[in-house]
C-alpha cells in the first residue's frame, strides 16, 4: 500500500527554495558573461568602452538597457592591433616619441667619428655630405658644439639638428630619403655697458666691471696707438665701453663689437667711437673724426721693461766702449711675436753683423724701422714682400751683440735715427668728407649714451 507523504516542514520549504535561486543566480551570471565576451569579440578599436549598470555591478542582475541614469563608463585599455592592421599613424606616433640623443664634438673629432660612437655607418655621412651647400657646415666642426640626432629601431637616422650662431641646419628623412633644411633664427642686439677703475691690473679690474678676456684685449687694442698697455698703465686709471651683446631666444650667444670707448690715462682721457665708411672695414675714430689707426704703433712687441732707451752716448755692455745706441730695446720673453709697426715693404731680411738675424721695413713717406736680434723669422717673411701693420715678421731673442732676450727697435726719417718714444709721427687719417655728417650724427649719439650712463654710475655711488 501507499506510504502516507509526509508534510513538508518549513524550513525544509524554505531550503528548498533558496537552492532554486542560487541555480537561477547562477544562470544569470553566466549568460550575462557570455553576452559581454560576445560583445567584446565583435569589437575592433582601440577607443572600445564597456558600458554597465551600476545595479548590475553590485546585484548582479542583467543590465537594464533603459535606466541610463544609472550608467558608469568604464575605460576598456585593449592592446593594439597586430601583423597588417598596423597602421602608418601609429608608426609615426611611436618613431615620435623616441628620445633625442645630443652627442658633444670632441677634439679631432669629425661627423664620420661621431656617427661611429652612434652606431651609423659611413653610407649616412656620405648621404648627409651629398645633400651639398645647406650641410656643408657639418664638414666644420669645432669642440663643444652640439649635434642633436634621432636614430629608429633599425639603427637608422631619421633627423639630426646642428645649430650654430644664427643658423640651424635639420635634416630629416622622408620616403626614405634624407632632405635638409638650413634655418635662419633672429637674432637680437642687446647694448650693455662696463666701467671700472684699475686698482692692481686691468684684466682684474675689467673681470669685476663685467667684461670678459676677450673685450678687455679688444679695448686695449684700440687705443693701442695712444697709450701703451704694458707700461704707462697707473692706479686710478679708468675705462667705459659700450658695447653689443647678441642674443638668441633669451639666451646670450656672444659678444658684439664695441660700439664706444673711454680710456683715462695719467689724467688724459682719450675716446674712441666705432664708424664704417662705406663699405669698408669699421675702425674707430676721434670725437672730431680722426682715426685712432696711426701709421705706426707706440711698440712692435708686449714688453715687460725698457731695458735700455735711445741715447748716443750709451756704454754698450758687450763691447766695453762708449757706443750710440740708436734705439730702444724691449726685454721680454724668449720667442715672444715682434710685429710691424706699420704697413711697408721688407727691405732686409738676414743677419746683419752685431744685430743678428734682422728685418728692415721700409714705410711711406720716407720713414723706416729695424728690428734686430731676432730668435727667428715669420714664415712668409721674404726680402722684396710686403707687409701689413700689426703682421708678425719675427721673434725675440739675443742673436748678435746681446747679453739677454730683448728686441732692439729703432726708427728713422729720411735714413736719420730718432728717438722711437719721442719722434713726431704722422697724423691719422681723417673720415672722408661725404661721411663726416653721418659720422657727427651717430658719434653725437654714442657720446650722449656714455656721458648718461657715466652719470647714472656716479650717482648711485653718491646714494
Amino acid at each position: 500500500m501507499f506510504s502516507q507523504q509526509q508534510p513538508l516542514r518549513p524550513q525544509t520549504i524554505q531550503q528548498s527554495l533558496k537552492t532554486r535561486l542560487s541555480r537561477w543566480h547562477w544562470l544569470v551570471l553566466l549568460v550575462s558573461v557570455l553576452l559581454i565576451a560576445g560583445v567584446l569579440g565583435l569589437t575592433t578599436s582601440n577607443d572600445a568602452k564597456a558600458t554597465r549598470s551600476e545595479r548590475a555591478f553590485w546585484s548582479g542582475a542583467l543590465p537594464d538597457a533603459t535606466s541610463a541614469a544609472n550608467k558608469m563608463i568604464l575605460p576598456l585599455h585593449l592592446p593594439p592591433p597586430t601583423g597588417h592592421l598596423l597602421s602608418t599613424n601609429f608608426q609615426d606616433a611611436a618613431l615620435s616619441e623616441q628620445d633625442w640623443q645630443t652627442v658633444i664634438v670632441g677634439r679631432g673629432d669629425n661627423l664620420s667619428s661621431m656617427f661611429v660612437r652612434l652606431g651609423l655607418g659611413a653610407q649616412e655621412v656620405q648621404d648627409i655630405l651629398d645633400l651639398g651647400p645647406p650641410a656643408a657646415t657639418l664638414t666644420h666642426l669645432r669642440p663643444g658644439q652640439q649635434i642633436k640626432v634621432k636614430i629608429d629601431d633599425r639603427q637608422e637616422l631619421q633627423d639630426l639638428i646642428y645649430e650654430v650662431d644664427e643658423k640651424s641646419l635639420h635634416i630629416h628623412r622622408a620616403e626614405d630619403k634624407l632632405q635638409a633644411t638650413d634655418v635662419k633664427h633672429t637674432i637680437e642686439t642687446r647694448i650693455s655697458y662696463a666701467s671700472g677703475v684699475i686698482n692692481s691690473s686691468l684684466f682684474e679690474a675689467a673681470q669685476e666691471s663685467g667684461l670678459t678676456d676677450n673685450m678687455t684685449l679688444e679695448m686695449a687694442a684700440i687705443f693701442r696707438w695712444d697709450i701703451d698697455f704694458a707700461q704707462n698703465l697707473r692706479a686710478g686709471d679708468s675705462f667705459t665701453v659700450l658695447y653689443e651683446e647678441y642674443y638668441l631666444a633669451g639666451e646670450k650667444m656672444r659678444d658684439g663689437p664695441i660700439l664706444a670707448a673711454e680710456f683715462t690715462n695719467r689724467g688724459k682721457t682719450y675716446r674712441a667711437l666705432r664708424f664704417q665708411q662705406g663699405n669698408d672695414e669699421a675702425l674707430y675714430y676721434t670725437p672730431q673724426g680722426l682715426s685712432l689707426r696711426k701709421a705706426f704703433l707706440i711698440s712692435p712687441v708686449k714688453f715687460t721693461r725698457i731695458s735700455s732707451g735711445f741715447n748716443l752716448n750709451r756704454y754698450h755692455p758687450v763691447l766695453h766702449r762708449i757706443r750710440a745706441h740708436k734705439g730702444v730695446d724691449y726685454a721680454a720673453p724668449y720667442g715672444t711675436p715682434i710685429t710691424a709697426a706699420s704697413n711697408g715693404k721688407v727691405e732686409f731680411r738676414g743677419t746683419k753683423g752685431g744685430y743678428g738675424n734682422t728685418v728692415v721695413l721700409q714705410h711711406a713717406g720716407n720713414y723706416s724701422t729695424l728690428y734686430a736680434h731676432m730668435s727667428g723669422f715669420a714664415k712668409g717673411i721674404k726680402q722684396g714682400g710686403s707687409v701689413k701693420q700689426g703682421q708678425i715678421i719675427g721673434y725675440l731673442g739675443q742673436s748678435g751683440l746681446a747679453t739677454g732676450p730683448h728686441l732692439h727697435y729703432e726708427f728713422r726719417v729720411n735714413g736719420v735715427h730718432k728717438d722711437p718714444l719721442k719722434a713726431k709721427l704722422p697724423k691719422a687719417e681723417p673720415i672722408l668728407a661725404q661721411y663726416k655728417s653721418d659720422f657727427i650724427q651717430r658719434s653725437t649719439k654714442l657720446t650722449a649714451q656714455m656721458d648718461l650712463l657715466k652719470s647714472n654710475k656716479l650717482a648711485l655711488k653718491a646714494r
